[in-house]
């Protein structure tokens, strides 16, 4: 009985659960680390100009991802296949970072993350045209779904939302075009190459313009967040990679809903805002347009299986 119950623990499927179980927990830490990374931003964008923080993120993240990805570490890792792909990929990021973070300075929390659930949708609708992905009539209606609740969170011309909503709406629609990129840059280029692009090409776009905005860190406190805006986003990426290392993005993508919970507890704590609810009615409806997208993503993948 005893030798049974050894088995089936050291069995193959339990080890695959063990995997896919530590992979949904590194996930998670991941999105803890980027809602730490947003109430940061926030908070430090009350005593810095949002353009001093997105260098600070990309500086201290740089310094930091220097120390694993370097010349000596990875021979010949600046070398990339789809160079052109790289910068534009780069661009997208920077303009997708300076949307966030500026829109932080105004939104609460919830609001901005609930709009930027939207990205999946956006992506889903941009796949058939830029990756020749097929989307059936089932992905329209739930994408038009999730549109309207982003509309319902921002609801323009009703002056219930402050305008920043629309930055964080470009935001999202730039991190689709760069997610996009990400995935068609997979096939040429090492996840190491594309992250010391992304990195230098925020800090080069970045440097020229702190003589017209910088603004000195009023505080030893408020230099050291503006150094963690780095390490949490390099340490979240970090994550992510080791969760898909040991999980396929099938699992692992409705956990990035979670996220809305730890930035409602992280604004009420922080900052002492609740969503009304028209904000978690739209969150809600995009959400549960986001994972009905994954179900049909997963029907989809059986019916190709099946056929082949």
């Amino acid at each position: 009985m005893a030798d049974t119950a050894t088995s089936a623990l050291s069995s193959p499927s339990a080890a695959l659960n063990r995997q896919r179980i530590t992979g949904i927990a590194l996930m998670c830490a991941a999105l803890i680390c980027f809602s730490c990374l947003d109430s940061t931003v926030k908070w430090v964008n009350r005593s810095v100009d949002p353009l001093v923080t997105v260098w600070a993120r990309y500086m201290s993240a740089v310094v930091l991802t220097s120390f694993l990805i370097n010349p000596w570490t990875r021979p010949g890792f600046a070398r990339s296949r789809r160079l052109s792909l790289q910068l534009i990929r780069s661009g997208l990021m920077f303009l997708t970072t300076i949307c966030s973070f500026t829109a932080l300075k105004y939104l609460q929390l919830t609001e901005s993350t609930s709009i930027q659930f939207s990205t999946p949708l956006i992506v889903a609708l941009l796949a058939g045209s830029m990756l020749g992905e097929r989307v059936g009539v089932h992905r329209l209606v739930a994408i038009g779904v999730g549109l309207i609740g982003v509309l319902v969170v921002i609801r323009p011309g009703l002056g219930a939302l402050h305008p920043a909503a629309l930055i964080s709406l470009a935001g999202a629609t730039t991190y689709a075009f760069y997610g996009i990129t990400t995935r068609m840059l997979a096939a040429y280029d090492s996840s190491s190459t594309t992250t010391f692009y992304s990195g230098l090409a925020g800090l080069v776009l970045t440097t020229p313009l702190l003589p017209w905005i910088w603004t000195t860190p009023p505080s030893l406190e408020t230099w050291l967040l503006l150094f963690m805006t780095g390490a949490l986003g390099a340490f979240g990426h970090w994550l992510l990679v080791l969760a898909h290392a040991r999980a396929p993005a099938s699992i692992l993508s409705p956990f990035i809903y979670s996220q809305i919970i730890w930035m409602l507890a992280l604004g009420y704590i922080l900052f002492g805002d609740w969503p009304d609810i028209w904000t978690l009615v739209g969150a809600s409806i995009v959400i549960a347009s986001g994972l009905y997208l994954l179900y049909r993503e997963r029907i989809d993948r059986r019916e190709l299986e099946t056929r082949a």
